[in-house]
């Protein structure tokens, strides 16, 4: 049993009550609207290009407001990876429950991430149905 050391859990408050914060603002203030507090993408306003991250600011907003089909319109990747991440940390600080090893295997593997980060890049820019739907909406 991992037993929880002074700066692990001033970690995991700060980390909640980061989250916290970024609900409260995702809740508050609508990234769609002029004269949010949130920053545009630099990669877009410089190429034109949509990042891997474009749209998100704006799909976790939809999210904090229940409208999944928004969020995925938004930024698919991005929220099919969300409730990955809280996996992925606990898996790397020691909660491994044999039932989501063989997910963690997968998902815990660079070359998977190496492959799909560049691949899902370059093919929300592609200017071609079904690749369309890849792009911020």
């Amino acid at each position: 049993m991992a037993v929880l050391r002074p700066l692990h859990i001033a970690g995991m408050a700060s980390a909640a009550i980061a989250a916290g914060a970024g609900v409260w603002l995702l809740r508050t203030y609508d990234p769609n609207v002029a004269g949010n507090p949130f920053p545009p993408c630099m990669f877009h306003a410089f190429t034109g290009l949509y990042c891997i991250g474009c749209g998100l600011t704006r799909a976790l907003h939809a999210l904090v407001h229940g409208d999944l089909p928004g969020a995925l319109s938004m930024n698919p990747l991005g929220v099919l990876v969300l409730p990955l991440v809280g996996l992925m940390v606990a898996w790397s600080q020691g909660w491994q429950p044999r039932w989501l090893r063989p997910l963690m295997d997968v998902v815990m593997e660079p070359k998977l991430w190496l492959w799909l980060l560049p691949g899902y890049w370059i093919a929300r820019n592609l200017p071609w149905f079904p690749f369309t739907l890849l792009a911020p909406g």
